[in-house]
C-alpha cells in the first residue's frame, strides 16, 4: 500500500483547475485535498498562464499556511518568472505544454520529498540570473545569497568554534570593538537575541 501525497490544486481559471484535478484523481499516488482542507497538503499545485501579481499573491499565501512544497504550472516561464518563483518557494517547475499526468505526478512525488524539480533548460536560465544578481547587486554591496557579508562569516564561524572576542580578533586581525560592532549588526539585522542564538540560526539556515 502506497502513501498518497495529500495535494491541493489552485488554477487562475475552474477549467484549468477541474482539469489537473480530474488528471489527478484516477493516479494512486495523489489524493486532491479541497481548499477547506488546504492545511492538509503536502504539495500544492498552481496553475496558471503566467507568473504575474495576483499569481505571486496566491504563492506567498500558500506559504503563509505553511504549505512549504509548492509546484507552478505555466504557460510562459521568462527569465523574472523564475526568479519570482525562486523568491517565493516554488520547488518544481513545469510548462503546461510539457504538463503530462505522468510528468506532473513525478515532479509532485519529488517536491514531497524535498527535492527540486526544473526543466534543464529552466534551470540554467535561472543560475543565469542568480550569478548576474550577486555579480551586479550583492557583490558591490560586499553581501551574498546568505544575506551575510564574508566578514560576518568568518565572525559567526569562529564564534560557533568557541573563540571569544580577544581571539576572533586576533585570527582575524580585527580589534576587539570591531568584531562586537560585527555582531551587534548581525543580530540587529536578523532580529536575534545573542551570540548564541546568531550561532544557532546560522547553523540552521546552512550559512556556516
Amino acid at each position: 500500500m502506497i502513501d498518497t501525497i495529500a495535494t491541493y490544486v489552485h488554477g487562475r481559471d475552474s477549467i484549468s483547475q477541474a482539469g489537473v484535478i480530474s488528471q489527478l484523481r484516477m493516479r494512486p499516488e495523489v489524493r486532491v485535498v479541497e481548499e477547506a482542507d488546504v492545511n492538509q497538503a503536502t504539495v500544492a499545485v498552481v496553475v496558471t498562464d503566467v507568473l504575474d501579481e495576483e499569481t505571486t499573491r496566491v504563492l506567498h499565501a500558500l506559504r503563509r499556511r505553511d504549505l512549504q512544497r509548492i509546484v507552478l504550472v505555466a504557460r510562459t516561464l521568462d527569465d523574472a518568472a523564475l526568479v519570482l518563483a525562486a523568491e517565493a518557494g516554488v520547488g518544481g517547475l513545469l510548462r503546461r505544454c510539457d504538463a503530462t499526468p505522468d510528468s506532473l505526478i513525478r515532479t509532485i512525488v519529488r517536491v514531497a520529498a524535498g527535492h527540486g524539480e526544473v526543466p534543464p533548460d529552466l534551470l540554467g536560465r535561472l543560475l543565469d540570473q542568480l550569478g548576474r544578481l550577486q555579480r551586479q547587486v550583492l557583490t558591490p554591496r560586499g553581501l551574498t545569497f546568505t544575506g551575510l557579508t564574508p566578514r560576518e562569516t568568518e565572525v559567526l564561524r569562529l564564534v560557533a568554534e568557541g573563540h571569544d572576542t580577544a581571539e576572533i580578533a586576533l585570527r582575524l586581525s580585527y580589534s576587539e570593538r570591531t568584531v562586537k560592532n560585527v555582531l551587534h549588526d548581525l543580530t540587529t539585522r536578523l532580529q536575534l537575541r545573542n551570540r548564541s542564538h546568531a550561532v544557532a540560526y546560522a547553523l540552521r539556515e546552512g550559512l556556516i
